[in-house]
C-alpha cells in the first residue's frame, strides 16, 4: 500500500456495513398498530364517559355537550369521516316534560276513595304537551295483555268499549307470561309485549287512561327501575299534533296496588289475570273510577345521534353498522334523593366498546371493501327515541345497510364459556357468530330469560322493524373461573340494585376481559360481513321477516 494512500478495504467495509443495516431495516418495517382491542383505551372511555362529570349523559343537559363533543373528539382523532354530510351530528326532535308538583290518581267506587302515592305504588304522567292534563270519573276496565293481533287470532279488545275510560293492562303477552307455548312466540315473548305498543293500542281504541301492571319477571326489573325511569323530566318524540291522539294519562301500578284495585272491585286478581292469557278472553270492567291530574312543563329541543363513517374501499355504498346509545337518566333532583345515574354498563361500556372497534378497524389492513358505520344514539332510555328517529330518517339507505351489529351493558367480569344472543332466531347474523364464538372455545346460546324481551327494549328493536337484520349478544353467565351459578347471581344482583339506578358507577377493579372477547367477537363478525358480497337475511321464523330491499350485487339472494 502506498505511503499516505487510503485504505480501500475499510471503506469498502464501512459501506458494505451500511448496505447491511439498510438492508436489515428494510427488511423489518415497524409493526403495524395492533388491531386487538385496546384494553387502556375501553378502560379510559368507559372511565370518563360514566363519570360524574358527564351528570348522566342525559340529553338536553351539560352532560349530553360532554358527551357529544367527546364522542365527536374521538371520531375525528381516528381520521372517521362525517357521517352525515359533513356532520357528525343527526340532529332528533325531542319534547321534554317536566313534571310540576306531583301527579295525583284516586280510584273511587266500592267504598272510600282510595289515592295511590306517586313513586310509591304508581307512577303516571301525560303524554299530550299540555300544562295540564287531567282524567275525572274515568272508569277502568281490565282489558288483559290489550293485545290485538289478528295473525295469533287475539283480540283483548273485542265487544269492549273503551273510549273515554281508563284501561288496566298487563305488561307481556299470553304466551311468554302464560306459560303457553301454542300462543304467540311461547315463551319467546313478541313485539305485542312491549309497553310501548300496550300504550299506542290503548289509544287507538280511544282510552282516555292507560294503567300498566308491573310485573317484575315479565319486566326483568324491579319497580325502582319504573320510578327512576319516570320521575323528572321525561323525553318523547316530538309529534306534529303534540300527542293530542294519545291517552291523557298514561302509566304504571305496582303489583301491589293492583291487586288492592282488584280486590277494591270485588274481582279475584289471580284468577282474572290467568283467564286473561287464555284464548277468547273477554274484558272486565272492574266498576271503579279514576281522577287524575299531572302538571307539565313542556320544552323542544333537539338532541343528536352522532355517526362516524370509515368508507370501504370498492363496494362503500354497502355498509355494516355499529350501535350503541350514547344516553342515560342524567342527575335525580334533591326532592327524589339526589345524585347522578352514571349508567356505567348501561351503556358507557356500549359505547366505550364502539370507539375501541372503531380503532381497530382503522388499523385494519387492507380495508374492507364494504364501508362501516359506528353510530351513537341519543335518547334511548325513554323509549328507544334516537335510533326509531334514524330508521325512519337513515343517513344510509336501508336497502344498503347489510346488517346492525348492537352494543348494550357489555359484559362486566372474567371470559365466559358461552355467548347469549338476545332476540336469537332471528337471522343468519347468528350463523356467522356462532362460528367465530367456536373460534374462542364458547357455546352460543338463547337468551335464558326470553319473557324479558330485550331484543324488544334495545336499540335493535327499531332497526329490525326497519327491515334490518340486527345482531345483539353477550357474553352469558358461565364464568371460566367459577361457573354459571356464580355468573347468574352477578347479573341478577345487577338488575336488582344497579340497572337504572345510581349504583351503576364504574369501577377501576372491574375485570373487562370478557367484555373485550365480546368486541373480538363483535370485530369478526363485522369483519366477515364487509369482506362480503352477500347480505344477510332473517330465518324464515322471525317475526321481523318480510320484503328486505338488497343492494344491487347480482349474487345477492333474494328474500
Amino acid at each position: 500500500m502506498r505511503k499516505g494512500g487510503r485504505k480501500p478495504w475499510r471503506g469498502r467495509a464501512c459501506v458494505a456495513a451500511l448496505l447491511g443495516l439498510l438492508a436489515s431495516c428494510a427488511g423489518h418495517p415497524p409493526a403495524p398498530p395492533s388491531t386487538d382491542i385496546d384494553d387502556t383505551g375501553l378502560r379510559e372511555a368507559l372511565r370518563v364517559l360514566a363519570s360524574d362529570e358527564y351528570e348522566g349523559r342525559k340529553p338536553g343537559t351539560p352532560g349530553e355537550d360532554k358527551t357529544v363533543e367527546y364522542l365527536v373528539a374521538q371520531f375525528r382523532r381516528l381520521k372517521l369521516k362525517p357521517g352525515n354530510g359533513d356532520s357528525y351530528l343527526q340532529q332528533v326532535p325531542l319534547v321534554e316534560l317536566t313534571a310540576v308538583g306531583d301527579a295525583s290518581l284516586t280510584v273511587s267506587g266500592r267504598g272510600l276513595p282510595r289515592p295511590l302515592e306517586n313513586g310509591k305504588n304508581m307512577v303516571i304522567w301525560s303524554p299530550r304537551e299540555t300544562p295540564e292534563t287531567a282524567l275525572q270519573q274515568s272508569e277502568l276496565i281490565f282489558v288483559g295483555y290489550g293485545i290485538v293481533a289478528p295473525e295469533y287470532g287475539w283480540n283483548d279488545y273485542a265487544g269492549a268499549d273503551v273510549h273515554g275510560k281508563t284501561v288496566v293492562v298487563l305488561v307481556g303477552d299470553p304466551g311468554s307470561v302464560g306459560g303457553d307455548p301454542k300462543l304467540f312466540r311461547g315463551d319467546a315473548g313478541s313485539v305485542f309485549g312491549r309497553p310501548g305498543y300496550k300504550l299506542e293500542e290503548a289509544a287507538r281504541h280511544g282510552a282516555a287512561g292507560v294503567l300498566l301492571v308491573h310485573d317484575e319477571r315479565a319486566a326483568g326489573y324491579p319497580w325502582s327501575v319504573v320510578v327512576n325511569d319516570n320521575a323528572g323530566a321525561r323525553l318523547q318524540a316530538e309529534s306534529a299534533d303534540g300527542n293530542a291522539g294519545r291517552a291523557a294519562i298514561e302509566g304504571w301500578l305496582s303489583a301491589p296496588a293492583a291487586r288492592g284495585i282488584f280486590t277494591q272491585a270485588g274481582v279475584d286478581f289471580a284468577a282474572v289475570t290467568a283467564a286473561a292469557a287464555q284464548t277468547g278472553f273477554k274484558s272486565v270492567p272492574l266498576g271503579l273510577k279514576a281522577d287524575a291530574v299531572v302538571h307539565h312543563a313542556v320544552r323542544h329541543f333537539t338532541s343528536p345521534n352522532v355517526i362516524a363513517i370509515l368508507p370501504g374501499r370498492g363496494r362503500r355504498h354497502d355498509a355494516v353498522i355499529y350501535t350503541a346509545h350514547w344516553d342515560h337518566l342524567g342527575r335525580q333532583s334533591a326532592a327524589a334523593g339526589g345524585g347522578i345515574f352514571n349508567g356505567a354498563v348501561d351503556d358507557a361500556s356500549g359505547v366505550a366498546g364502539l370507539l375501541m372497534l372503531a380503532q381497530s378497524f382503522t388499523r385494519t389492513q387492507p380495508p374492507a371493501d364494504r364501508s362501516i358505520a359506528f353510530i351513537a344514539f341519543t335518547a334511548a332510555d325513554p323509549g328507544l327515541l334516537g335510533s326509531a328517529y334514524y330508521a325512519e330518517n337513515p343517513v344510509i339507505p336501508l336497502r344498503d345497510t347489510v346488517g346492525i351489529l348492537n352494543l348494550d351493558r357489555l359484559h362486566v367480569g372474567g371470559p365466559t364459556r358461552d355467548l347469549v344472543i338476545f332476540g336469537a332466531d332471528n337471522s343468519e347474523m347468528e350463523d356467522t357468530l356462532r362460528d367465530a364464538a367456536l373460534l374462542q372455545g364458547r357455546e352460543v346460546h338463547a337468551d335464558p330469560h326470553l319473557e324479558q324481551g330485550a331484543y324488544l327494549a334495545s336499540d335493535s328493536f327499531s332497526l329490525a322493524r326497519a327491515g334490518i337484520p340486527v345482531l345483539y349478544a353477550t357474553a352469558g353467565p358461565d364464568d371460566s373461573a367459577r361457573g354459571p351459578a356464580w355468573g347468574r347471581l352477578q347479573s341478577d344482583d345487577y338488575r336488582q340494585h344497579r340497572f337504572h339506578q345510581t349504583g351503576d358507577k364504574y369501577s377501576a377493579d372491574w375485570d373487562l376481559r370478557g367484555a373485550e372477547d365480546d368486541l373480538r367477537l363483535y370485530y369478526e363478525v363485522g369483519n366477515r360481513l364487509a369482506r362480503s358480497r352477500r347480505f344477510p337475511r332473517w330465518y324464515p321464523n322471525s317475526e321481523f321477516r318480510g320484503h328486505r330491499a338488497h343492494g344491487s350485487s347480482p349474487d345477492v339472494p333474494a328474500k
